[in-house]
C-alpha cells in the first residue's frame, strides 16, 4: 500500500471512481461520479497517473451541433412551417399574401417548401390566386413534435450535443440554424497495474492542500496529511493584461530604429494636398488624387498655404523651376492644392521635417496612421499604420539605404530578403523591398532616393534616402496571419493566444 500513500488525494478518488466504473470511463462522467470541481482536477491527476503507469488516456473527437445564430431564434418563436401550420388551422386555406400576417416576409417562401414536403398542406389555385391548404396530415401533426423541434430543443438545453445525421443534414439546409463542432473527449483506461493497486482497495483520506495561519494556530496540521506540492500537474491558464500584437510590434520596430541611431518624428492626420502631395511632385493628374483613392474632408475644405512656397511648387510641376527638371508640364491649380484631406501617407512627415531642417545630418522615422478608401478585405485596410523613414547626410547613395533597410529586417526577424526595382513620383532610383514568407516573396514596402524637385525647394542640397512600409503587413508575417482584418477584429481567445512578438 506504500504505492498508494505516495498518490494525491485526486490521483486516489480517479483510480477508485474508474474502477467501480468497470476500468474506463470519460472525464466529465470521472468528474461527476468521483465528485470533482472540474474537470481540469480529473485530467490533471489523470496526466499524474498516466506518468506513472496506472493509466492511459484516449482523445476521441465527435461532432457534435450547436445552435447558430438562426436557431437561437426558431427556438424561441418556432418553425416556419409550424407557426404558418397553426395558422392555417385556423382557417383550413388562406392565400400566399395572408401568410405574412404570421411570418416575417422572407420566411413565407421557406415555409411553402417546408409545408409542401412534410405533406402539411397543398397549393390550390382559385380566381387568379394561390392558395395554401391545410392537409390531413397536418392537422394530425398539429399536436405533435417533430424530430427537428426536439433536436433543437436538445440543443438549446444542453448547448451542443451530437445529431443523428439525417435531422442534423435536415437542420444544416436552413442557414444559421446549425453551427458544426469538433469536441475532444478524452477517455481515461486503468492499466493492469492500475486496476491490480485500485484492487486492494483505496482509502480517499482528506488532505490539507494549503497551510493557513488558521492551521497552523490550531495545529490542525499535526492531525492530518499535508498535500505534497508538484510543479508537474497541469494547471488552467491564467490569461493576465498584455499589450496587443500591434502595440508589441509598433515597440519592436520603435527601439530598432532608435538603436540604429534614429530620432522618431510626428505629424497631423489632417493636411493639405499641397503637402501631402504637391511638395512631393505627385501630380496634380495621378490616379492616387481621385476620391476613391484619398479622403478629403467637408470641413475645413481649404487650409491655406504660404504664398512664395506655393509659387516656387507650382513652377515646379509645370516646368520644373530652378531644378533642371522638366517638370510635369501642365497647368498647376493653385485650388487643388489648397484642398483639405486625410494624409495617406506618412512621408508627409518626414518632407516637413526636411524643410524645417534643411542641413545635414539627419535619422529620423516614424510610426503612424494613414487613411486610404480602400475596400476591406483580407490584405487592404482603410485605416493602418505606416512606418517611415530617412537618411539625410553627405554622400548618401543607394548602396547605404540597402544596407539600413536589409539590417532593419534582420533584426525584426527575416533573413532572407531581396529588392526589386520599382516606381515612385517623388523617388528616383527607387526599389520595392521583398521577404521570402511562406515558400514566397512577398513586397514590404517601397523605398528610393528623394528626387531633386522635392529636395531642392526645401534647400536640401545632399541625396535624401527614404523608405516606408505598413506595419500591419509586417504583422501579417511575423503572426503568420492570412487575414488582416483579424488584427482589429478584438477577438479575446486570439489575443490570449497569440504568441508574445
Amino acid at each position: 500500500m506504500q504505492e498508494v500513500k505516495q498518490l494525491s488525494l485526486n490521483e486516489r478518488k480517479v483510480l477508485k471512481t474508474l474502477y467501480e466504473m468497470g476500468g474506463e470511463g470519460y472525464a466529465e462522467e470521472v468528474q461527476e461520479k468521483g465528485g470533482f470541481n472540474t474537470k481540469d482536477e480529473v485530467i490533471s491527476a489523470s496526466s499524474w497517473l498516466r506518468y506513472k503507469g496506472l493509466v492511459s488516456l484516449k482523445e476521441e473527437v465527435k461532432k457534435v451541433y450547436a445552435l447558430g445564430m438562426e436557431g437561437e431564434r426558431l427556438v424561441k418563436v418556432g418553425l416556419p412551417e409550424r407557426r404558418a401550420l397553426n395558422y392555417l388551422c385556423e382557417k383550413g386555406k388562406i392565400s400566399i399574401e395572408e401568410l405574412e400576417k404570421c411570418l416575417e416576409k422572407y420566411e413565407v417562401p421557406i415555409a411553402i417548401g417546408w409545408l409542401k414536403r412534410k405533406g402539411w398542406a397543398e397549393l390550390e389555385k382559385e380566381g387568379g390566386k394561390v392558395f395554401v391548404k391545410i392537409t390531413e396530415s397536418g392537422r394530425k401533426a398539429l399536436g405533435e413534435e417533430t424530430e427537428e423541434e426536439r433536436a433543437l430543443k436538445m440543443l438549446k438545453d444542453k448547448g451542443y450535443a451530437e445529431l443523428d445525421q439525417r435531422i442534423a443534414n435536415l437542420l444544416r439546409s436552413r442557414k444559421n440554424v446549425l453551427e458544426e463542432k469538433e469536441l475532444v473527449k478524452t477517455k481515461i483506461i486503468l492499466s493492469e497495474k492500475g486496476k491490480m493497486l485500485a484492487s486492494k482497495g483505496i482509502e480517499i483520506v482528506e488532505e490539507i492542500s494549503q497551510l493557513t495561519p488558521e492551521i497552523i494556530r490550531s495545529g490542525l496540521w499535526k492531525e492530518k496529511k499535508l498535500r505534497a506540492y508538484d510543479i508537474h500537474l497541469l494547471a488552467p491558464a491564467i490569461h493576465s493584461g498584455r499589450p496587443h500584437p500591434l502595440t508589441q510590434l509598433m515597440k519592436e520596430v520603435r527601439e530598432i530604429f532608435i538603436s540604429m541611431g534614429f530620432e522618431e518624428i510626428e505629424g497631423d492626420y489632417v493636411e493639405s494636398c499641397f503637402w501631402n502631395m504637391d511638395v512631393l511632385f505627385i501630380p496634380q493628374d495621378h490616379p492616387a488624387r481621385d476620391m476613391q483613392d484619398t479622403l478629403y474632408c467637408k470641413k475645413p475644405k481649404k487650409m491655406e498655404i504660404d504664398r512664395d512656397l506655393l509659387r516656387v511648387i507650382k513652377e515646379i510641376h509645370e516646368n520644373g523651376g530652378n531644378t533642371s527638371s522638366r517638370g510635369w508640364g501642365y497647368r498647376f491649380s493653385e485650388e487643388e492644392a489648397k484642398k483639405v484631406l486625410l494624409r495617406t501617407h506618412t512621408t508627409v512627415n518626414t518632407i516637413r521635417y526636411l524643410y524645417k531642417n534643411p542641413e545635414p545630418p539627419a535619422k529620423v522615422f516614424s510610426i503612424g496612421k494613414v487613411f486610404r478608401r480602400e475596400n476591406l478585405d483580407a490584405t487592404h485596410l482603410p485605416e493602418f499604420y505606416q512606418i517611415e523613414g530617412i537618411v539625410h547626410e553627405e554622400g548618401a547613395n543607394f548602396r547605404q539605404l540597402i544596407g539600413i533597410l536589409k539590417e532593419f529586417y534582420r533584426r525584426i526577424g527575416f533573413e532572407k530578403i531581396r529588392f526589386r526595382p520599382a516606381y515612385f513620383p517623388y523617388t528616383e532610383p527607387s526599389m520595392e523591398m521583398e521577404v521570402f514568407w511562406k515558400g514566397k516573396w512577398m513586397e514590404l514596402g517601397g523605398s528610393g532616393i528623394f528626387r531633386p524637385e522635392v529636395t531642392l525647394p526645401a534647400g536640401v542640397k545632399n541625396p535624401v534616402l527614404a523608405w516606408g512600409l505598413s506595419l500591419e503587413r509586417l504583422a501579417m508575417l511575423k503572426l503568420d496571419l492570412d487575414d488582416i482584418r483579424i488584427l482589429y477584429e478584438n477577438d479575446l481567445k486570439w489575443l490570449n493566444e497569440v504568441p508574445l512578438l
